[in-house]
C-alpha cells in the first residue's frame, strides 16, 4: 500500500527565488474570455462584408489560386489543398478547413458554388467522403473573387508565423455575401444570411452606383427577396422587408409540390423542391414517424425517387377518401416541408461586427469595388508609365544605334557603359540598364515599328486610366460595366417563388377526408369508369360522355361500394372512392378522364363486364338476363366479407348478357333475341331469388337463336328500341347492317316465358340481329373507338325493316338518368300474371 505520509519532494536549490503573483480570478477570466471572443469573431465565425468570406474560406480560395488550380486545369486531391492551407495560412484542424471547402462546392448550399468538386461532396442528408477521396479546383466564379489580386488591389498581412503573407480581403468582382449568404456562430453573436439571385443583386448594385441616394423601396424592386439554391417557395414577405430594412427578420420556406395522379387509382403529392438546408431523408423520416404515431392520416405510401438525372422527387401517395390539398397542409404544418429562416445580417465592416440592411450591404460592397478598381487603375497606370519609360529609351537607342554600339564597345565595363549612355543620350539609369540587357536581335528596323506602336498604345492606355482616376463618375461607370459583364456571364433565372401570403385560410376550409356525399357511378361503352361529383340527373346530353355513351349508371355514395357484374355471373366489389371524380358542373360529363374497368377487376379469358349494380341491402336488387333466356332478380343479401361472389347459378355454355339495377318494380324487363323478337314484361312478375339460384324462364327462344340484349325500361318515360340487322355468316366488324329506331310504346307487353313480338323485318341478306338496345330516348350510337355514329330517324312501325348505316355501331346508350323516377303505379298493362313455379330454373 502506498503511504501518502512518506511522500517527499526535492527541495529547490538555494539560489531559486520563488515568485508567486496573486491575481483576481474574475479579472483573468474576463480578459481571457474577451481574447477568445475577439479571436472567434474576427478570425473564424463572421464574414467580411466586402467579399462575403470568412477567414478560412478566403484562405482556401487564395491558396488554390496560388497553387494554380484554375478551372482549365485538372482537379487535385482535396487533402492537398487542405494541407497547403493548414500549413501556410490557417493553423487549425484539417476537419474545419475541409468542411469549409466542401460547403463552397455544394450546389445545394451555395447559390453560386465557387469550388468545382469532383467526387462525393455529400447531400443535404449525407456527409461528404473523406478528403483523400475527393478532388477539387476553383470554379469559374471563383476566378472573379481573386481577379486582379496581384495588382495591389487589396492589402496583405503576414500569416500566423510571419513567413508568408495573405490578403486581408479578396477583390471580389461579384457580390458574394448577398449571392451565397453566410452562416456562423461567434461569441455573443451569430450571422445567418440568405442567398440571393446574382442578376437581381447586381442590378440593385448598379442602380445604387448610378443613384447613391436610392431608397430601400427602389432597391427592393430589383431584389424582391432571397433566391435559395434549392428553390422552393417563400411565404410572406413582411419578414423579408424587415430584414432588408433592419438586418433582422424571418420568413417561411415551403417545398414545391404538385398534386398528380401518381397511380391509375390514386392521387399523390409530388415534391420536387425542398426548403433550404432540408434533405429528403429528413422529410421521409418525419413523415414515417407521424404516420406510425397516427398523428398524420391519409398517406398510403411514400417513395423517394430522387436521382442525379431528374433531381429531387418525393412521391407521397394519398389514400382514397382523403383530400390531397388538406393532407398537403398537414405536411406543411407537421414536417420540415415548411421551415422558418431567420435572417441576421451580421458582418464585419472596417473590422467591427455590424448588423446591416440591404442598402448597407450593397453600399459596403460597391465601396469596396470602387476602391479595388481605383487601386487597380493606379497600379496599371504606374506599370504602363514604367514600360513607356523603357520604350522611350529603346526608341532613342534604335535612332542612334551606331553611336550606342560605339559607346558600349569603347567602355571598359558595363557600369562605365551605363554611365556613358546616360551622359551621351540623356537616358535614365533604368533606361540605360534596360538597353544594355536588350539582345542585339531586338534592335532591328521591324522592332522599331513595333516599339512605335507599343508606345502609342501605352500612351492611350495611360490617358484612359488617368481619366478613370481623375473622375469619380468615370470610375463608377467602370465598376458598373464590370458588374454587368459578371451578371451576363454567371447570371441564372430565379429558382425560388415569392408569395405575399400562404393562403392558409382557404386551405384549412378543405376537410381532410372526402365527405360521403351521394354520387353516381358511370360506365361507358368503351369500358371507362368514373363517378360524378353529385347525384343529380344527367341532363340533356348527359348520356354522351364527350364522345362515348353511358351504358350503365348506379347511384351510390362517395365512400360506398358498387358491384361490377360479369358475363360469368360474378359480382366484384369496387370502392367508389377509387374511381376518378368528374367535376360537378360537367355537362355533358366527360369520361375521357375515366379509368378502364380492367384496372379495378380481374377478368378471366373470355369474361366481360355486362353492367353495374348497387350493393345496397335495402334496394330492389339486381336483374340479370342470360343468353339462353333466363331472367333472375337477385335478393340483395350480398356477403360483406367477400370481394368476389356469384349472383346466379349458370348452366353450362350459358352466360349473362345484361345486368341492370332496378329502381322500381314497375319497370319493364326487356329481352331482344337474335331473330329480332322483343319481349317486355313487368319486373314484379319475377320473384327475387337468393344468389345461388339459377333464375327462371324469361323468354322463349327459337332453335339456334340466343338473347342479344337484356335490360330494364321505365314505361312511364319516352323510350326507344334500336335494332341493327345483318348476316350471321359475315366476319365481325365487316358489315354496318341495317338499323332501325322505333318507339318503345309500339311493343305490347307479354307474359314472362313467352316469345314476344317481332322488332325488325329482315331484308335480303339479313338473317340475324347484330345489335339491339332498349332504353330512354333519345338513343345514341357509338363506334368501337367511342366516336358518335348517327342513327336513323324514328320509324313508326315496330316490325319495319332497317336503313343501311354508313358506319358500324358497336354500342347504343340513351338519356340515362335524364328523368326522375315516376311515382309508383299499379300494374295493369300486358300479361303480368304471377310466374309459374314450374318455369323457374334451379
Amino acid at each position: 500500500m502506498f503511504d501518502m505520509a512518506r511522500r517527499t519532494t526535492t527541495p529547490p536549490p538555494e539560489d531559486f527565488e520563488e515568485r508567486i503573483i496573486d491575481i483576481d480570478v474574475s479579472a483573468e477570466m474576463r480578459t481571457s474570455f474577451l481574447e477568445y471572443a475577439y479571436s472567434v469573431i474576427y478570425q473564424r465565425a463572421l464574414p467580411d462584408a466586402r467579399d462575403g468570406l470568412k477567414p478560412v474560406q478566403r484562405r482556401i480560395l487564395y491558396s488554390m489560386s496560388e497553387m494554380g488550380l484554375r478551372p482549365d486545369r485538372g482537379h487535385v486531391k482535396s487533402s492537398r489543398v487542405v494541407g497547403d492551407v493548414m500549413g501556410k495560412l490557417h493553423p487549425h484542424g484539417d476537419a474545419a478547413i475541409y468542411d469549409a471547402l466542401v460547403r463552397m462546392a455544394q450546389p445545394f448550399s451555395m447559390r453560386l458554388p465557387v469550388i468545382d468538386g469532383h467526387g462525393n461532396f455529400g447531400s443535404p442528408d449525407d456527409a461528404p467522403a473523406a478528403m483523400r477521396y475527393t478532388e477539387a479546383r476553383l470554379a469559374t466564379a471563383a476566378t472573379m473573387l481573386v481577379q486582379s489580386i496581384d495588382e495591389e488591389t487589396v492589402d496583405f498581412k503576414p500569416n500566423y508565423d510571419g513567413q508568408e503573407t495573405e490578403p486581408t480581403v479578396l477583390p471580389s468582382a461579384l457580390p458574394n455575401l448577398l449571392v451565397n449568404g453566410a452562416t456562423g456562430i461567434a461569441v455573443g453573436m451569430a450571422t445567418n444570411m440568405a442567398p440571393h439571385n446574382l442578376v437581381e443583386v447586381i442590378s440593385a448594385a448598379r442602380h445604387l452606383i448610378k443613384q447613391p441616394g436610392a431608397t430601400l423601396e427602389a432597391l427592393m424592386r430589383f431584389v424582391p427577396g432571397p433566391d435559395l439554391p434549392t428553390g422552393g417557395t417563400i411565404i410572406g414577405l413582411d419578414g423579408v422587408r424587415d430584414a432588408y430594412q433592419t438586418g433582422r427578420g424571418t420568413f417561411k420556406m415551403r417545398a414545391k409540390c404538385a398534386i398528380d395522379q401518381v397511380t391509375p387509382r390514386r392521387k399523390g403529392i409530388v415534391v420536387t423542391e425542398l426548403p433550404f438546408n432540408v434533405g429528403p431523408e429528413r422529410v421521409v423520416t418525419k413523415i414515417k414517424e407521424l404516420v406510425t404515431s397516427k398523428r398524420l392520416q391519409g398517406i398510403s405510401d411514400l417513395k423517394d425517387l430522387t436521382d442525379r438525372h431528374k433531381g429531387l422527387r418525393l412521391v407521397i401517395e394519398i389514400k382514397n377518401g382523403f383530400n390531397p390539398e388538406a393532407v398537403l397542409e398537414e405536411l406543411y404544418r407537421l414536417t420540415p416541408m415548411e421551415e422558418t429562416f431567420g435572417i441576421n445580417n451580421v458582418a464585419l465592416v472596417d473590422g467591427q461586427p455590424r448588423t446591416l440592411g440591404l442598402k448597407e450591404l450593397l453600399e459596403v460592397y460597391v465601396g469596396h469595388r470602387i476602391d479595388v478598381v481605383r487601386r487597380r487603375s493606379s497600379y496599371r497606370r504606374r506599370k504602363r508609365e514604367e514600360r513607356l519609360h523603357l520604350v522611350d529609351g529603346l526608341v532613342i537607342a534604335l535612332l542612334n544605334i551606331d553611336e550606342v554600339i560605339q559607346v558600349i564597345r569603347s567602355s571598359d565595363d558595363s557600369a562605365q557603359a551605363r554611365s556613358r549612355l546616360m551622359q551621351v543620350f540623356g537616358l535614365s539609369e533604368i533606361q540605360a540598364a534596360y538597353i544594355l540587357d536588350t539582345p542585339l536581335r531586338r534592335l532591328t528596323k521591324f522592332d522599331k515599328l513595333e516599339l512605335e506602336r507599343e508606345k502609342q498604345t501605352l500612351q492611350d492606355e495611360i490617358a484612359e486610366l488617368t481619366a478613370i482616376l481623375s473622375s469619380e463618375d468615370r470610375l463608377r461607370q467602370v465598376v458598373s460595366a464590370e458588374l454587368a459583364e459578371v451578371s451576363k456571364q454567371f447570371g441564372t433565372p430565379r429558382r425560388t417563388v415569392l408569395l405575399e401570403s400562404s393562403g392558409v385560410a382557404t386551405a384549412t376550409a378543405v376537410p381532410l377526408e372526402v365527405p360521403d356525399d351521394p354520387c353516381r357511378v358511370l360506365m361507358s361503352s368503351t369500358g371507362l369508369l368514373a363517378r360524378t361529383g353529385d347525384a343529380g340527373p344527367l341532363a340533356g346530353e348527359g348520356d354522351r360522355s364527350n364522345h362515348d355513351v353511358l351504358v350503365s349508371v348506379v347511384n351510390s355514395t362517395v365512400r360506398g361500394e358498387i358491384g361490377v357484374v360479369t358475363s360469368l355471373g360474378r359480382m366484384i366489389r369496387v370502392a367508389v372512392i377509387d374511381l376518378p371524380a368528374l367535376p360537378p358542373s360537367a355537362n355533358p360529363p366527360s369520361l375521357s378522364g375515366g379509368h378502364p374497368v380492367s384496372e379495378y377487376v380481374t377478368l378471366t379469358p373470355g369474361e366481360t363486364v355486362v353492367g353495374l349494380g348497387s350493393l345496397d341491402p335495402d334496394g330492389p336488387g339486381l336483374a340479370l338476363g342470360t343468353a339462353s333466356g333466363v331472367v333472375k332478380r337477385v335478393t340483395p343479401d350480398y356477403p360483406g366479407n367477400r370481394d368476389d361472389f356469384e349472383v346466379i347459378g349458370l348452366k353450362d355454355d350459358d352466360r349473362v348478357v345484361g345486368a341492370v339495377e332496378l329502381t322500381s318494380e314497375d319497370h319493364d324487363l326487356v329481352f331482344i333475341t337474335t331473330n329480332a323478337q322483343l319481349l317486355r314484361f313487368p319486373a314484379r312478375s319475377v320473384r327475387p331469388q337468393g344468389r345461388p339460384a339459377g333464375g327462371m324462364a324469361g323468354v322463349r327462344l327459337d332453335a339456334g337463336h340466343t338473347v342479344l340484349f337484356f335490360g330494364a325500361v321505365d314505361p312511364g318515360v319516352p323510350a326507344h328500341v334500336v335494332t341493327i340487322a345483318g348476316s350471321a355468316t359475315a366476319l365481325p366488324g365487316t358489315q354496318t347492317g341495317g338499323g332501325k329506331v322505333s318507339d318503345y310504346a309500339e311493343y305490347p307487353a307479354k307474359g314472362r316465358a313467352t316469345g314476344g313480338v317481332r322488332a325488325q323485318r329482315f331484308l335480303k341478306g339479313e338473317d340475324t340481329l347484330l345489335l339491339a338496345w332498349a332504353g330512354p330516348a333519345p338513343a345514341r350510337g357509338t363506334s368501337a373507338t367511342g366516336k358518335p355514329v348517327p342513327l336513323p330517324d324514328e320509324l313508326g312501325r315496330r316490325d319495319g325493316s332497317g336503313v343501311r348505316l354508313t358506319n358500324t355501331v358497336v354500342a347504343v346508350g340513351g338519356a340515362l338518368g335524364a328523368h326522375p323516377d315516376p311515382e309508383p303505379q299499379a300494374s295493369g298493362s300486358g300479361d303480368d300474371s304471377p310466374a309459374d313455379d314450374s318455369s323457374e330454373l334451379f
